[in-house]
């Protein structure tokens, strides 16, 4: 059971507003998907994520497929009971692993043979044993196995890569033998406008359920990142969802929506709160500067999340500095809300013709107050450390 609802179109704009239907509830579009590698988004219970409105998370299906096993998964009943989690599952096929553990792959057009980071032991990822896998751990979103190259790379070799993407998603599309998952083609061809057209049009051709532009936010300059989507964007079908995968700065979600996209995922909230970075209405605050510890004052006294509403900058800072594991779920669970509330208000914009608007006022605030390390978020500028990946969820 999936399906999308287009709802409504930003006037004169690209954003959209949406629903997508599936067999565990529905999803507002556009939404976030909190990053859950292993089964567990870091910290937090399911029931957490669902009070700060999340209904759609994202798991690795080459990390499960490592332990506890997809097999196991499977015979405990998928991964919504054994989770725990009520709400939408959509599992990556384990394709970033092979740029992010390049140095543990051997990639060819049959597939990926690769040694495990846990434990070295060998085994091999074919497009069809990507879409086994994916099938016995019962997510209601698949993703097609691709393959995502290091960039800056050779043109050749990126050209290489989306033609094996092509070609694996075609492999996919072929072994696919459960009707009630939804499986999305993933759009590759680094940053050259040219090759991205090609890879949606190829990606089309197929015909998916649902198409997610990959193989973005590895470090590259916002300029590239956002001329790349706006490429791989332009062929896509106006009925289908769109996902731009691990991608999760504010203001990239704030332009991904702008350019069209559905769904994002992204380590940003989670990891940035394990190590420090509290995401609010003014900027980016770091936690462990000496300047909280004596500080009063909320987190941000416009924030309605748990946190906010109980605890004080000192404390939070406190916790940070003795590095106690609840210092950690505080912040987690605060970035959280501020990503579910961004994308709510960004949803409201939209829904009453005003996001162009709310767009424009979301980067005035962020320079009038600038962020904790002096930089402020412009499109095209990097206000932060380098991209991180879903991947370093791990970590």
């Amino acid at each position: 059971m999936f399906g999308f609802s287009l709802l409504q179109t930003d006037l004169g704009g690209q954003a959209r507003l949406g629903t997508l239907t599936t067999a565990h509830g529905d999803i507002e579009t556009p939404a976030f998907m909190p990053v859950g590698s292993v089964g567990a988004v870091k910290g937090i219970e399911p029931g957490e994520l669902q009070a700060l409105g999340f209904r759609l998370i994202l798991n690795n299906a080459y990390h499960l497929f490592l332990r506890p096993g997809h097999q196991v998964v499977a015979e405990l009943g998928g991964l919504h009971a054994f989770t725990s989690w009520p709400g939408a599952i959509l599992t990556d096929s384990g394709g970033f692993q092979v740029f992010s553990l390049a140095k543990l792959c051997t990639v060819s057009d049959e597939g990926v043979t690769f040694r495990s980071h846990l434990d070295g032991s060998l085994h091999e990822i074919t497009p069809e044993r990507a879409i086994e896998i994916q099938e016995a751990l019962g997510a209601d979103i698949i993703m097609a196995f691709d393959e995502c190259v290091a960039l800056p790379a050779p043109q050749e070799r990126v050209l290489a890569a989306l033609r094996r993407t092509t070609h694996w998603a075609r492999r996919c599309q072929a072994a696919r033998r459960r009707s009630d998952q939804a499986l999305f083609g993933i759009i590759q061809g680094g940053y050259d406008p040219d090759l991205r057209v090609r890879a949606a049009e190829e990606m089309v051709s197929i015909g998916f359920d649902g198409y997610a532009v990959g193989g973005l936010s590895v470090g590259e300059a916002k300029p590239l990142m956002y001329r790349a989507l706006d490429a791989s964007v332009s062929r896509l079908p106006l009925a289908s969802p769109r996902y731009l995968m691990g991608v999760g700065m504010p203001e990239d979600l704030v332009e991904g929506v702008a350019r069209g996209i559905d769904l994002f995922d992204c380590v940003v909230p989670t990891r940035h709160g394990r190590t420090g970075w509290l995401f609010t209405s003014f900027g980016r605050v770091l936690i462990k500067n000496a300047r909280y510890a004596r500080d009063e004052q909320p987190l941000d006294a416009d924030c309605r999340c748990p946190v906010c509403a109980r605890y004080s900058r000192a404390y939070l800072h406190h916790l940070f500095t003795v590095k106690d594991m609840l210092g950690g779920r505080l912040n987690t669970l605060h970035n959280l809300h501020y990503f579910a509330d961004l994308m709510r208000r960004i949803r409201l914009a939209i829904g009453d013709g005003s996001f162009t608007r709310f767009r424009t006022e979301f980067y005035a605030r962020l320079e009038d107050h600038g962020t904790e390390d002096g930089r402020t978020a412009t499109v095209g500028v990097d206000p932060g450390e380098p991209g991180l990946s879903s991947e370093e969820e791990r970590l």
